[in-house]
């Protein structure tokens, strides 16, 4: 069982997140436990601050480095014997599909959300890794967070109808094909007829087809490390 933990300073943004169908079937499975940690609840004082003003001067302000240290090690080491904690940050190491296979296998996923301009850089040398969903700036790091609990989620067993992650979009570093769903003809435009003919065969072999022509076309970085792999 995956023991999924996020910390976070905004635990009511995760609200609809854990009502999610992905998070509710993977712990009615068995398969998961997803714990929100409100890093607020580690802060000192009566004010309980949780950031400041970075030291050097500039815009914004810094989450401190204590109270997330504080909230990590009251989690202890656990039971697991396998375990990452990962910051999210756009600063951080792209993020990919073979990350979530690889974070799925773990036993105990611990996840920290930034904010405001930033985290004291003291809490990285504290966390295995640092990850970015993307090439831009978010307000803080629950949304790439709850993007990186869904991905994984989505991996354990039994969570998705079988075969069905793994037919998905970069799985062995492919886009997915063109779907198709009802009618089958719309504006004088058709379905691909081998969609239509019932011949399996000939109908993964148009799919394959189709997932190497889009990933050479939209993301020829994806289809060239595939070449590499060959």
């Amino acid at each position: 069982m995956l023991n999924l933990i996020i910390l976070t300073i905004c635990p009511e943004l995760f609200r609809s997140f854990l009502d999610s169908h992905v998070v509710v079937r993977a712990k009615a499975l068995g398969a998961a436990e997803v714990t929100i940690v409100d890093i607020r609840t580690f802060a000192k004082g009566s004010f309980r601050h949780i950031d400041d003003s970075p030291y050097g001067g500039g815009h914004g302000m810094i989450l401190r480095c204590k109270p997330i240290l504080d909230a990590l090690e009251s989690l202890g080491t656990g039971e697991e014997t396998s375990s990452i904690t990962a910051v999210m940050t756009p600063a951080g190491r792209l993020y990919r599909q073979e990350d979530a296979r690889r974070y799925a296998k773990l036993e105990r996923l611990i996840l920290v959300c930034g904010h405001y301009e930033g985290i004291d850089a003291r809490v990285m040398k504290h966390c295995d890794e640092e990850i970015s969903v993307g090439d831009y700036v978010l307000t803080g790091g629950e949304l790439p967070a709850m993007t990186v609990a869904d991905s994984v989620l989505r991996l354990l067993d039994g969570v998705l109808k079988k075969g069905g992650a793994e037919e998905e979009s970069f799985t062995e570093d492919l886009l997915e094909y063109p779907q198709y769903t009802q009618p089958a003809e719309l504006d004088g435009e058709r379905v691909p007829e081998v969609l239509l003919s019932g011949d399996h065969e000939k109908i993964r072999a148009w799919r394959r087809q189709q997932a190497e022509k889009m990933t050479r076309e939209r993301r020829p970085d994806l289809f060239g490390k595939r070449r590499e792999k060959k």
